[in-house]
C-alpha cells in the first residue's frame, strides 16, 4: 500500500484531473485515471493560458517551461534539444512549452522579455530561470540542479 509520501501528484494536461502516481512508477508511462491520456510521455506538453495554472500548480514534479514563438530562430533551434532533455528526464520532471504569442497572459505573468526563456517551477512557483538556446545536456542539468531562488 502506498503512503502519501510514496505518491506524486501529476495533473493531466488534457482534462485537468490531478492523479496520484506511485513515485516508484513515474517512469512507467502512467495514464490519467479520468481520461486515459498519458501523463508523463517524455515529450514536452503544449500548455495555454487556459490550462497553465491548473497543470503546473498541481504537479509534484519540477516543471520546466519553455517560453517560445514560432518565428524565433533560436527557439526553433532549441526545440529538439528541449525535447531530448524531456526524454532524458522522463518521470523526473514535466517539460512544457508555452507559445508566448498565443498565450500573452502567462508570458506576462512571468515577465518574459526574451525568448527562448526557460522557467523552472516548483508547486507553481518560479524557482529559477535562464534565457537563450542551450544544448539538451545543459537543459537537463539545469532542470535537476538545485534552485537558485526559493
Amino acid at each position: 500500500m502506498n503512503t502519501p509520501a510514496d505518491l506524486t501528484h501529476v495533473a493531466c494536461p488534457s482534462c485537468g484531473a490531478t492523479n496520484r502516481v506511485p513515485s516508484a512508477r513515474l517512469a512507467d508511462d502512467p495514464v490519467c485515471g479520468r481520461c486515459g491520456t498519458e501523463l508523463l510521455s517524455g515529450r514536452p506538453v503544449e500548455l495555454t493560458d487556459a490550462n497553465f495554472e491548473r497543470v503546473t500548480r498541481a504537479s509534484g514534479l519540477p516543471v520546466v517551461v519553455d517560453f517560445w514563438a514560432p518565428w524565433c530562430g533560436p527557439c526553433r533551434t532549441m526545440a529538439p534539444q528541449f525535447a531530448q532533455a524531456a526524454a532524458q528526464l522522463k518521470g523526473r520532471a514535466l517539460f512544457v512549452k508555452v507559445n508566448s504569442d498565443d498565450n500573452p497572459r502567462t508570458s506576462a505573468q512571468f515577465a518574459v522579455r526574451s525568448i527562448p526563456t526557460l522557467v523552472k517551477l516548483h508547486a507553481g512557483r518560479e524557482v529559477d530561470r535562464v534565457s537563450g538556446a542551450m544544448p539538451a545536456a545543459q537543459v537537463a542539468a539545469w532542470a535537476v540542479a538545485p534552485a537558485r531562488r526559493g
